[in-house]
């Protein structure tokens, strides 16, 4: 019932709508002052600043002190999630993050190292398979500032989304609509327009969307059935860090100095589609047997209770 806990607070419809234009402002407007105050102090900064070309920023700034002010407008932005959470909703953190009675690290540290194993092994493994496409990047002391960034920051990044979305919007439209199925997909959807600004989509085209899409979906599913977020957090954490610390290529948005530079012209391939359609349905399987996950249609479609048939069960159990 990770829906319902929304119950444990104020869960008026109208709060919701406050609380996520309220997030919205200061994620992307208060929390990307240091961002474009750096920028205006920088030679070419207000020029790529109007651009809105990322890398063009990044080389202005330096790409590791580009990450961390671009990763620092997350941090705003989960504060600003947290602080509506707490005020505009009397609600606890522990019930935003899930049903359980605890937040459970264990899922959130196994989701990451699952994860994080796959999709490691599938970048060495095109590295193996075609090594002209890459060229050996490694540079000890940008990569140890990078390093440091990332373990600090990335997770903090991973987690805003996720507790915007996968959370916050997910419980809102989940208490406002009565069930599940429309929350899923919005937030699914959502999940991956908010990355068709991408440089990716640029340079691959829309098809790109596929991989974003098929994984909030992925996460969306993941959330209902396990109750919580946590394997979510877990999983999303592991893909951006692992994708920062190896490689990087002059069109993605993270632009770093990993230990490999992707140097191969950006194309549509089995890595975009393997995973959506091939992995992700055998780490749900995975994940199911795990934890033991029954009711499927139930938890994904079902119906979400009113306020007073889940407060009535928690008093009954």
């Amino acid at each position: 019932m990770y829906i319902e806990q929304a119950y444990k607070g104020l869960s008026d419809s109208w709060r919701y709508l406050i609380g996520i234009f309220g997030v919205f402002i200061v994620w992307q407007f208060i929390g990307a002052i240091p961002l474009l105050g750096a920028l205006a102090l920088k030679e070419g900064g207000m020029a790529a600043m109007i651009s809105g070309d990322i890398g063009l920023m990044s080389k202005v700034l330096g790409s590791n002190t580009f990450l961390f002010l671009l990763l620092l407008t997350f941090a705003i932005g989960l504060l600003a999630v947290f602080v509506c959470v707490k005020f505009l909703h009397k609600q606890s953190i522990t019930s935003l993050t899930t049903a359980r009675n605890r937040i459970d690290w264990k899922r959130i540290i196994f989701s990451f190292f699952i994860w994080g194993s796959i999709s490691a092994s599938f970048i060495f493994l095109d590295i193996f398979l075609t090594p002209k496409d890459y060229a050996f990047n490694f540079e000890f002391i940008p990569f140890l500032i990078l390093f440091i960034i990332a373990i600090l920051m990335i997770p903090i990044q991973t987690s805003m989304e996720e507790y915007f979305i996968r959370g916050y919007m997910m419980q809102g439209l989940g208490t406002a609509t009565k069930n599940r199925w429309f929350p899923l997909l919005f937030t699914s959807l959502l999940f991956g327009l908010m990355h068709i600004l991408n440089p990716e989509v640029e340079k691959l085209g829309f098809g790109i969307l596929v991989f974003y899409i098929g994984t909030g979906f992925f996460l969306g599913i993941v959330t209902l059935m396990d109750e919580g977020l946590e394997l979510a957090l877990g999983f999303h954490a592991a893909n951006n860090l692992i994708g920062a610390l190896l490689v990087t290529a002059d069109w993605t948005a993270f632009q770093t100095h990993s230990i490999y530079r992707d140097i191969s012209s950006p194309v549509l391939g089995w890595d975009i589609l393997v995973p959506v359609f091939v992995v992700f349905p055998l780490l749900l399987y995975f994940f199911g047997k795990k934890y033991g996950w029954k009711d499927w249609k139930e938890r994904l479609t079902g119906k979400v209770a009113s306020r007073e048939e889940f407060l009535k069960s928690q008093t009954n159990g």
